[in-house]
C-alpha cells in the first residue's frame, strides 16, 4: 500500500468515525427525549392491550354498518403485572432505546449515504436515494400494520385464552413488550421483500421468471407466515396480512423485470 493509499484509508477511517459519532449523538437524544415522554410513549405502546383502540372501534363500526356482528371483538379486559424489582425501570430504558433510534433513523440514513455517496457514480446515485426511501417506508408500512392489525387481534386472542376456566391470564410487562418488538420487526422485515429481491437480482442471483415460476409456492408460503404471526386464525386478519405480502411479491417481480430491461438496454447500446 503506498503512502497515498494509506492516508486515503486512514481518512475514510476518520471520516467513519465522526459519521458513527454523529448517529450514536443523534440516538441517544431521540432515546432521551422518548424518556422523558414516558406516559405518552406507553400511553401508545399499550393502545392495542384496551378494549377501545382504534382498530376494535374500526370494526365495530364496520359490523353496524353491514350487519355483521361476529366482526365487532366487543369488550374485554387485559391484567399485567411485574415480578422482578427493575423490570419496569428497565423496561423504560429499553423501549426508550428502541424509539430513540426510530426518532434518529431519518437522520442517520442520511449520515450513511452521505458517507458512501462520494465512491458512487451518478447512476447509482440517481437510484440509490429512492432506493433507501423506499426501504424505509416499507419498512415503516410493516411495522404500522403490525401494530393496527397483526399484534391487536393476536394480544387480544392470546389474552383472553384460555385452557381452563380457573387458570386467569396475567401477562407480564417483559411479555408484551417482548412480543410486540418481535412482531414490529418481523414484519418491518417481511416488508422489505421488494428491496431483497431487486438487489438479489442485481448480483444475477434472481430473475422475473423464477418468481413467475415460483408464484404459487410463494403464495403457499406467505399463507403460512400469515397464519402463524396471526393466531387469531380469523379470515379477516388473516387476508389483512397475507394480501399486502402477496402484493409485495407481485411487486418484485415488476422491480426486478424492469431491472433486467434497463441492464439489457445498457448491455445493447
Amino acid at each position: 500500500m503506498s503512502a497515498t493509499e494509506a492516508r486515503s484509508f486512514w481518512d475514510h477511517l476518520e471520516e467513519f468515525r465522526k459519521v458513527l459519532f454523529r448517529c450514536l449523538i443523534a440516538w441517544f437524544v431521540g432515546a432521551v427525549l422518548a424518556f422523558c415522554f414516558k406516559s405518552h410513549l406507553f400511553r401508545v405502546l399499550f393502545a392495542p392491550s384496551t378494549a377501545d383502540f382504534v382498530s376494535y372501534r374500526g370494526l365495530c363500526r364496520l359490523a353496524q354498518a353491514t350487519g355483521w356482528t361476529s366482526l365487532c371483538p366487543g369488550s374485554f379486559e387485559a391484567r399485567f403485572i411485574n415480578t422482578e424489582l427493575a423490570a419496569q425501570f428497565m423496561t423504560h430504558i429499553k423501549v426508550s432505546l428502541w424509539t430513540g433510534l426510530v426518532l434518529a433513523f431519518p437522520f442517520l440514513l442520511a449520515q450513511l449515504y452521505g458517507f458512501v455517496a462520494p465512491a458512487l457514480y451518478e447512476k447509482e446515485k440517481r437510484y440509490t436515494v429512492p432506493l433507501l426511501l423506499a426501504g424505509a417506508l416499507l419498512f415503516l408500512a410493516g411495522v404500522l400494520l403490525n401494530y393496527f392489525v397483526i399484534f391487536p387481534f393476536s394480544f387480544r386472542f392470546l389474552a383472553n385464552y384460555q385452557v381452563y376456566g380457573a387458570v386467569v391470564n396475567q401477562i407480564s410487562l417483559s411479555s408484551y413488550i417482548s412480543a410486540f418488538v418481535m412482531l414490529s420487526l418481523l414484519m418491518g422485515l417481511m416488508f422489505e421483500i421488494p428491496i431483497v429481491n431487486y438487489f438479489l437480482a442485481k448480483m444475477g442471483l434472481l430473475t422475473a421468471e423464477t418468481l413467475k415460476k415460483y408464484r404459487r409456492h410463494a403464495i403457499v408460503g406467505i399463507a403460512i407466515v400469515a397464519a402463524v404471526i396471526t393466531p387469531t386464525g380469523d379470515a379477516v386478519t388473516l387476508m389483512l396480512v397475507t394480501l399486502p405480502i402477496y402484493l409485495l411479491y407481485e411487486a418484485s417481480i415488476l422491480i426486478v423485470k424492469r431491472h433486467e430491461t434497463s441492464r439489457r438496454e445498457t448491455r445493447d447500446g
